[in-house]
């Protein structure tokens, strides 16, 4: 079954929202008009196994097991003692991360990977385009933002993914799509996840947003202008289930967790596309 059949099928009938709960309620608040990438942020649940442990302006994502756990992406680096003591504060031992994932290789998504995989001795996963950023430290000199961002400390990379590929930490599995763009390596996340009988797809679409910094121009780069609108098409055609971003206010994330909006929108997938295009258009015309 292909990935957008599957989608499809896992969220055909959307269930009821589940009830606010007071520390998604109590996350929201503590982030109202901050958005730093280190702005400290308590923890909550997102949904059944799912527990934000990012800062008000990063997501990090943990996702929990019997048999261990899986973390998606690593935040800043000086943000990394803010996530170890988000997992330590919900009751879960960092040294049961048994994998680490990221949505890009920017350095406000992985700076900190090098600190947490110190801290966990979990396993990593990129494709080959983010592991060679990851690797070395260094930014990409093709991507659109080169000029005005810095690289981030070397991580280490033990696996190279492709499209397709299920990882396992027990029970738990997530499944890697690539989303191109952002960055070369961006990549997105989708698994599944229960409370109770009520289980939900949960994507975790990338960053879509074309941010040309310094002298880049995406009108002298058709060739990235083609990659931002292959994955456009990939993730308009989804029915995302509850979406994430890895930044929490690309998709209303705090406000859908505390209830102020609904949790789950059919819609969600095609919105975030919408934006995407719209700014990437502008951004070719100037």
């Amino acid at each position: 079954m292909s990935l957008t059949l599957a989608l499809l099928a896992a969220t055909a009938a959307t269930p009821p929202a589940p009830p606010a709960r007071s520390d998604a309620v109590a996350l929201a608040r503590s982030c109202e008009g901050k958005d730093g990438f280190s702005d400290p942020a308590p923890p909550a649940r997102v949904f059944g196994n799912v527990w934000y442990v990012g800062t008000c302006g990063v997501t990090v994502l943990l996702i929990t097991g019997p048999q261990g756990h899986i973390l998606v992406d690593a935040g800043m680096e000086d943000a990394a003692p803010q996530v170890l003591a988000n997992i330590r504060k919900l009751g879960f031992n960092p040294k049961d991360i048994g994998l680490i994932v990221s949505s890009h290789e920017h350095f406000d998504h992985v700076g900190g990977l090098a600190a947490l995989e110190k801290a966990t001795g979990a396993r990593f996963v990129a494709t080959a385009e983010a592991a060679k950023v990851i690797r070395s430290g260094k930014v990409s000199p093709a991507d659109p933002q080169a000029q005005e961002i810095h690289g981030s400390r070397p991580a280490r990379v033990d696996f190279i993914l492709k499209t397709g590929d299920v990882f396992s930490v027990g029970p738990l599995k997530i499944t890697a799509f690539a989303t191109p763009g952002h960055t070369e390596g961006s990549t997105s996340w989708h698994w599944k996840s229960c409370e109770g009988s009520d289980c939900r797809t949960i994507t975790y679409v990338d960053s879509l947003t074309a941010l040309p910094l310094g002298t880049y121009r995406f009108a002298d780069h058709p060739e990235r202008v083609a990659m931002f609108r292959k994955t456009f098409a990939q993730v308009e055609a989804l029915e995302c289930g509850i979406l994430l971003t890895p930044h929490p206010s690309s998709s209303a994330m705090f406000e859908r967790m505390s209830g102020a909006q609904p949790l789950e929108d059919r819609k969600a997938c095609k919105a975030l596309v919408a934006g995407a295009k719209d700014r990437l258009e502008r951004a070719i015309a100037k």
